[in-house]
């Protein structure tokens, strides 16, 4: 049997190619290495599936900081709010929480994943569980792919949708760089993105600060020079080996670009009142000593951060916790503040790719068709989600792309095929 359309990759981006051919009428069979469908689906959101994001196609491109701008294309044709649709079409009904993230109102990643798999068999896909590919030999008309058993399946379109490299339980872990290889496709410098980094600072090696959550925070990234390269107002965390949480995550691609390019170590630096002036901390403090002098200039401070955040920044400053408030200089207030305001430490690296949320990396976007997903390398070739170079930030960005991307795919696919 000749299939119209084979789509290997059981993740978000694969469901998606396989049901979008399936609905063009093509014979369509969906290749799955794991013994389950929809694994990232599953664990998205926090195990209750962030769909989507519900803001304007703009802003969503401008948090898909790895080539989001490719995907212009692809939302003229099938778009975030396309996305929403078809879940509700299908009888998954969302709501809409902060930031305009969207999430199945069951609060279960379950329902998404069972709805599409359920398509899957409503439109007679032929799903392979538990069959890895070992290789796909390309020609001008038909494809084949080799299964590790040696099993031989003949098809007239070939979808990729096997991931990066990264959550590699879920069955990602980078077996589609070699088959676009072969199809005479460039894989871009793969990296993670979205994951923890490392420190050597004392702080972090003496775990002064160890498990101490900050929250809405502005941290920072500098390039060599000192000079800001991106910011992002989140939470973040202190970790046993460096840094971690959702402003860390978001940063971290930066922090790993400019690692490559040669230096040991990247400044970070931690606003912890982004919304208030330092001229304003320093008139509080101020007010505060003047109204007890006589306390210690510790006592009068705590509430205002963390109490270990607070020891630490006074010992940076060689203030002793008996110190009264009464007798501490206007610079050493100033220190304080500066403290507050531009806490500079330094990163080295990060967690491994493995270990990463999302990869950065992949077939090169400029050897896609935007508005297809096809390769402009092979005949009859797609690729979409996360195998492609594109990555966005953690909050439904990645899954928009995939599910779109995988739109598009899996409809193109199955148009070449009957052409």
């Amino acid at each position: 049997m000749i299939y119209d359309v084979i789509v290997i990759g059981g993740g978000p981006s694969g469901l998606m190619a396989a049901i979008s051919a399936a609905e063009q009428g093509s014979k369509t069979m969906l290749l799955e290495k794991g013994n389950k469908l929809g694994n990232k689906l599953a664990i998205s959101g926090g195990g209750r599936c962030n769909v989507t994001n519900r803001i304007p196609k703009e802003k969503i491109i401008e948090n898909i900081p790895g080539n989001g701008k490719f995907l212009y294309s692809a939302f003229s044709v099938f778009d975030n709010y396309d996305i929403i649709n078809y879940f509700e079409n299908m009888g998954v009904q969302l709501k809409e929480e902060d930031h305009g993230r969207m999430f199945p109102v069951s609060n279960s990643a379950k329902s998404v994943v069972d709805t599409l798999v359920n398509k899957l068999d409503t439109l007679y896909v032929n799903v392979r569980k538990n069959t890895p590919v070992q290789t796909i030999v390309f020609n001008d008309d038909l494809h084949t792919v080799i299964l590790t058993d040696e099993e031989e399946i003949q098809t007239q379109s070939i979808v990729i949708a096997v991931g990066g490299k990264s959550v590699p339980h879920t069955g990602s872990t980078g077996d589609g760089y070699k088959w676009a290889e072969a199809a005479g496709h460039t894989i871009t410098t793969l990296y993670p993105t979205e994951v923890a980094l490392t420190s050597d600072e004392e702080f972090i090696k003496n775990k002064t600060l160890q498990g101490l959550s900050l929250q809405d925070v502005r941290l920072s990234v500098l390039n060599k020079k000192g000079k800001e390269i991106i910011s992002h107002q989140m939470d973040m965390v202190f970790t046993h080996f460096g840094v971690s949480g959702p402003a860390v995550l978001r940063c971290s691609q930066f922090v790993v670009k400019e690692l490559m390019k040669g230096p040991k170590e990247v400044q970070m630096t931690l606003d912890i009142f982004p919304d208030r002036h330092q001229d304003e901390l320093i008139q509080q403090i101020f007010k505060l000593i003047a109204d007890d002098p006589k306390r210690t200039f510790k006592n009068i401070l705590k509430g205002i951060i963390p109490e270990r955040l607070l020891t630490y920044f006074l010992n940076e400053i060689n203030i002793t916790d008996q110190q009264k408030a009464g007798n501490i200089s206007k610079e050493t207030v100033r220190l304080f503040t500066e403290l507050l305001k531009n806490f500079i430490f330094k990163v080295n690296g990060s967690l491994s790719i493995e270990k990463a949320f999302v990869t950065g990396g992949g077939v090169s976007v400029k050897e896609i068709i935007p508005n297809t997903m096809q390769s402009k390398q092979m005949n009859h070739l797609f690729f979409c989600g996360e195998i492609l170079d594109i990555h966005g930030y953690t909050g439904g960005y990645n899954i928009t792309s995939a599910l779109i991307t995988g739109r598009l795919a899996g409809v193109n696919a199955a148009h070449e095929a009957t052409r």
